[in-house]
């Protein structure tokens, strides 16, 4: 079987911390690449720091627009609080595919949306934050995959070195 090819697509963010969590999420989660719009995110990234240096493994590119140079296998989904959209636990998703997320303070564009294969949203009341946004939808292709890694190794592998806790068999 083919290993699924996953990139998260910011539209023109404007927080390095938010970006920063994404890096963060987009290791956790193994995504191939995240990329960006906008010019915000470089100007505000002058004067932050990455602590956890995510990009060292994970490209993070600026692009003018996420819909260039797709493979034709890649799906388009858009993740946005958007009137008839799908909710993400009833949706289903591509083995291939970029993860378009608007902007803290915006949406994404009429353009990208009407190219979308899907548009779903996280049925929450009041809007999450974009990183927050990025995980929920992370986790959720994570526990609907077949492919997930159920074993003590990844435990070990992922957890905190000062972290030892074993649960007991009762």
């Amino acid at each position: 079987m083919n290993k699924s090819h996953v990139t998260i697509g910011l539209t023109n963010p404007k927080s390095p911390t938010n970006v920063g969590a994404v890096m963060r999420a987009a290791g956790c989660y193994q995504v191939d690449e995240v990329k960006y719009t906008g010019q915000r995110y470089e100007k505000a990234a002058k004067f932050h720091t990455d602590t956890k240096s995510a990009a060292r493994t994970i490209p993070l590119t600026g692009v003018e627009s996420f819909l260039d140079n797709l493979d034709p296998d890649t799906k388009i989904v858009c993740v946005e609080l958007a009137e008839g959209a799908t909710p993400l636990p009833r949706f289903k998703h591509p083995e291939n595919a970029i993860y378009i997320f608007g902007p803290e303070d915006g949406s994404i564009s009429q353009n990208v949306a009407d190219r979308a294969d899907h548009v779903v949203y996280v049925p929450t009341v009041g809007c999450m934050n974009l990183a927050a946004t990025v995980n929920v939808l992370l986790y959720d292709r994570l526990a609907k995959s077949d492919e997930m890694d159920e074993s003590n190794e990844l435990i070990k592998k992922s957890r905190d070195n000062r972290n030892h806790l074993l649960i007991k068999e009762k």
